[in-house]
Formats: C-alpha cells, sequence, structure tokens
C-alpha cells in the first residue's frame, strides 16, 4: 500500500497556507474587533461544551488502532454488510452524539477498513436524535415531531447505508480517507499498525507510544476542524435571526421544504438549540414538513458539521455524504408532511 506519508503537503505550501489563514484572522481582528473576540469566546465555550464527548471518542479510537482492535472490527463487517448497516443506523439512532464527536471513531474504523456503507448510515442517523433529544422534542414540539424525527434518523442512516453499499460494496473504507494532510496522519493500518489484538496495551511500550501518536493526531485534527466551524457557526448566529428563515420557509408552498434543506440546514444552530427557533417558525406559519425538514436535515449538512468531515473524505465520498444527506432530508420533510 502506497506510504500516505510520502504525499504529504510540501513545507512551503504549508507554510503558505498557514500565512494566509494568519492574515484573513487578523485582517477580521482589525476589522471587527468586538465580533472577533465573541467568536473567539463562542468558540472557546464550544470546545469546553463537547470535550466530554469527544475525549472519549479520541481515547477509544488511539486504544482500537494501538491495541489491534482495528483489525478485528473490519473482519467483523465481512460478509454481513446488510446486517452491518441495520445495526448502525439503530445505534446511531440511539447514540447521542453528532457527526463531530463521533469523527475519530469513523476515521479509525475506516482506516482499519471496515467498509464505507455501515460507517455512512451511522455517520448520516447519528446526529439527528437521541433519547435525551426525543424527550426534549417532544416537550418543545410534541410527540409527533418527536416520533418522526426518531423515525427519520434510522431511515436516512439506512437509505444512506443501502445506497452507499449498491455503489461500493463492501469495499475497504481506506479509499473514502483522503490520503493526504489530516486524515493521512490518523491510520496506522498501512501494514506499520499490530497485527495482533493486545487489549492491555499498557503492558508494551511500542503499543503505549502508538496510541499516544494516534491520540495526539486526532487531537490535532478534531481541534483544526473545531475552531472554524464553531466560529463559522458564530458567524451565522450573528447574521441570521428566525425572522429572515421565516421569509423563506414561512409559507406553505412547494418550495417550503427544499429551501428549509438547502437555506435552513446551513444556518442550524445546535439540536437542542433549534428545537424553540424551529417552534417559532412553525408560530409564524411554517409547514410541518418543511420544519421536520430543517431539524433532519441540520444535524446532518450543517455548516460546522460539514466543515469537520471535508478534510478527511475524499471529495466523491464527502459529495456521496452531501448528497444522501440532502435527499434523505428531503424525503423525511415530504414524508412527515404527508403524514402530519
Amino acid at each position: 500500500m502506497q506510504d500516505r506519508t510520502a504525499s504529504a503537503m510540501p513545507p512551503r505550501n504549508r507554510a503558505v497556507l498557514l500565512g494566509a489563514a494568519a492574515l484573513f484572522v487578523s485582517m477580521i481582528a482589525w476589522l471587527w474587533p468586538r465580533f472577533f473576540w465573541n467568536g473567539v469566546l463562542f468558540t472557546a465555550q464550544g470546545l469546553v461544551d463537547v470535550a466530554p464527548l469527544i475525549l472519549p471518542g479520541i481515547a477509544l479510537t488511539a486504544w482500537i488502532m494501538a491495541s489491534g482492535a482495528d483489525r478485528i472490527l473490519s473482519r467483523a463487517f465481512e460478509g454481513r454488510l446488510l446486517s452491518a448497516i441495520l445495526a448502525a443506523s439503530a445505534i446511531g439512532t440511539i447514540t447521542p452524539v453528532c457527526g463531530v464527536t463521533v469523527l475519530p471513531l469513523m476515521v479509525g474504523l475506516l482506516a482499519a477498513g471496515v467498509p464505507l456503507a455501515p460507517v455512512m448510515a451511522f455517520w448520516l442517523s447519528s446526529p439527528i436524535t437521541d433519547p435525551a433529544m426525543l424527550a426534549t422534542t417532544a416537550a418543545t414540539l410534541g410527540f409527533a415531531f418527536a416520533l418522526g424525527k426518531t423515525i427519520a434518523a434510522f431511515g436516512l442512516g439506512l437509505f444512506g447505508g443501502t445506497v452507499t453499499a449498491l455503489l461500493t460494496g463492501d469495499q475497504g473504507g481506506q479509499s473514502a480517507l483522503r490520503g493526504t494532510g489530516l486524515a493521512a496522519s490518523l491510520s496506522t493500518s498501512c501494514g506499520c499498525g499490530p497485527k495482533t489484538f493486545e487489549p492491555r496495551i499498557w503492558r508494551h511500550p511500542d503499543r503505549r507510544s502508538a496510541c499516544a501518536r494516534q491520540a495526539i493526531a486526532t487531537t490535532r485534527l478534531i481541534l483544526i476542524c473545531l475552531i472554524p466551524a464553531f466560529f463559522a457557526e458564530y458567524a451565522l448566529n450573528a447574521a441570521l435571526t428566525p425572522g429572515s428563515l421565516a421569509a423563506y420557509v414561512g409559507e406553505d408552498t412547494w418550495w417550503a421544504i427544499p429551501a428549509a434543506v438547502f437555506v435552513g440546514a446551513p444556518a442550524y444552530i445546535d439540536g437542542y438549540a433549534a428545537l424553540p427557533l424551529t417552534r417559532g417558525l412553525i408560530d409564524n406559519g411554517m409547514s410541518p414538513g418543511a420544519a421536520m425538514a430543517f431539524l433532519v436535515s441540520g444535524g446532518v449538512v450543517s455548516i460546522w458539521g460539514a466543515l469537520a468531515i471535508f478534510p478527511v473524505l475524499r471529495l466523491r465520498p464527502f459529495l456521496l455524504y452531501l448528497g444522501l444527506a440532502v435527499t434523505g432530508s428531503l424525503l423525511a420533510g415530504y414524508g412527515f408532511g404527508w403524514v402530519y
């Protein structure tokens, strides 16, 4: 297998990119100092809030790769693709993680050779709902919305995993990861990782070193992805209000559901924060189908979630993820509107 580190970004190109990013940040801080520092505080608070969910994922991923469990996980999906998709969709529906907090584990599974289809199923279903979200949604929007959102989460995972399986079969997930940059630093499955399973990694210096390297690489990836993503979320929250969104999706017309997906989803704030926003939009005339499309698509197509996934996946799998998320959200919106 090709050595991924050999094709990494040249130091000169990396320096130019970092310099351009620093210049851009400096200009924002100089032109809009209050906006910039409020965004910095928002970003820091966001990192603190998601740390309890991200840190266990980083530790689990590092242990999986250092112990050799990645090879066992890879073999567990061989010959049972449909069962894996069903299980991944169901687990994703009840697991309290989002597309970002589950990122290190998903990258580790792909690097270990797990087929893209079950990973895609989990990736699509997990950000939409969980037991706590189910109760909060029922309290805020009613039981019909809570049940519909849960069914939509499972259905989106099943739909996305099945379509991915038809397109990629049981092909190993390494082909979906970028061969250079951040994703490359996460993979130890290029033939240099442990070939045997040993859960007690602390007894072996080489496995302890591998665990530390993997944890550092994963943490670096998460920070590089989340810092601009949280700042982008703050910028959207500052620019958009419920009234501005209602101007696009406030009328029950044929384009209300597509507008909720293509206009509302990128402005999605947070699963819990979006509930009162959605209730306000419904009170102002948003159709139930458009509201469901907004809630479903917001979890999987929000700008900060997409920014976190883009540096990891190659362009075609990334576009497949977005296409499945948008299509599934539209189907959920139309289906819920018809039933409701």
